[in-house]
């Protein structure tokens, strides 16, 4: 019964690894591509509305996708949504730095640092809970 336990960790664990490694990899090629791209500020002109998956138990809630507008080369005014979202709505007028493709500036991205910092603290909030998991896996009390 204990190998069935720690079958079932071992799993969690590799289902774990395998999705920081997909995320660290997806987030990696994401700055390569925008690295050297011109960035400029946007101005926010709205908001799109949407609500969070509700992963790992917690409730769903309503989340907030700022649209934002930006002039590119030659004085052309572009728009674009954010692909990051905010618990509150972003104020009308208020500044963000956007990174645009210059082969296609319809082509942008809101330039954000989250990503890097949600992987810092998900790495050690999961090897600490998956030594947890094998501890409890060896020490549950069978039968």
């Amino acid at each position: 019964m204990r190998i069935v336990l720690y079958l079932i960790a071992a799993l969690f664990v590799t289902g774990v690894i395998f999705a920081l490694l997909h995320t660290l990899r997806k987030t990696k090629r994401h700055e390569k591509l925008i690295a050297g791209w011109p960035k400029v500020q946007a101005t926010v002109t709205g908001n799109v509305g949407g609500w969070s998956n509700g992963g790992g138990g917690s409730t769903r809630s309503r989340r907030f996708y700022p649209t934002y507008q930006f002039t590119g080369p030659n004085g052309i005014l572009y728009a674009g949504e954010s692909e990051v979202s905010y618990r509150n709505q972003q104020v009308p007028g208020t500044l963000v730095q956007v990174a645009y493709n210059p082969a296609n500036p319809n082509q942008s991205f809101q330039m954000s640092s989250d990503s890097k910092t949600m992987l810092g603290c998900l790495v050690p909030f999961f090897a600490l809970f998956s030594l947890l998991l094998f501890w409890v896996a060896g020490n549950f009390p069978l039968g």
